[in-house]
């Protein structure tokens, strides 16, 4: 019985990404292909040989099955298979669908009076959910939201700097409290 496992798996270009390999007992014998094609092969004693653009780029850990790609390409992208043999010779296969998206751009952050508080928005225009974070100069505030409230008797010198961050890739962008204020 052939166990199939396929997952969606993203990274951004210019990262170092390694495939979420979950596998119980250490492997005698390794193979992964990139649509079809070989890309890193191992087998009990010997060294692994890399193939075709994994050649320079590629990293396996031979004790748990895990592949690393260095610097990811948007040629990365495609469906990775990792077979593996077992000590007991049993075969297993698990598929992972690898997507090499474009970085996120610097957030834009957007601010309004609402009633009593200064109303902060960080937008960034990504195709995947991203973690939001927010500091300010002097208020030790930090929320992990897409939006923040703060009082609007704070001091209008203060900077709040938004970060949004997916996978590895983090970038932020800053504001002087000065600008929300008419």
């Amino acid at each position: 019985v052939a166990h199939i496992h396929c997952e969606e798996v993203f990274g951004i270009v210019g990262e170092n990404f390694t495939f979420p390999v979950k596998i119980d007992q250490k492997p005698v014998e390794i193979l992964w292909t990139k649509n079809k094609d070989k890309v890193a092969e191992w087998e009990g004693q010997s060294k692994t040989t890399y193939f075709t653009s994994l050649r320079n780029r590629g990293l396996l850990n031979e004790e748990n099955g895990c592949l690393t790609i260095f610097n990811l390409e948007n040629s990365d992208t495609g469906t990775y298979v990792l077979e593996y043999l077992d000590s007991m010779n049993k075969k297993y296969n698990l598929t992972f669908a690898l997507a090499v998206l474009a970085p996120p751009p610097e957030p834009e952050i957007s601010c309004n009076i609402s009633g009593g508080d200064l109303a902060l928005k960080c937008t960034g225009d990504f195709q995947k959910p991203l973690i939001y974070t927010w500091k300010f100069s002097s208020l030790a505030v930090t929320r992990q939201t897409q939006e923040v409230f703060i009082s609007k008797n704070v001091d209008a010198s203060e900077k709040a700097t938004c970060f949004i961050k997916f996978s590895q890739t983090e970038k932020s962008s800053e504001i002087s409290l000065t600008q929300c204020f008419p």
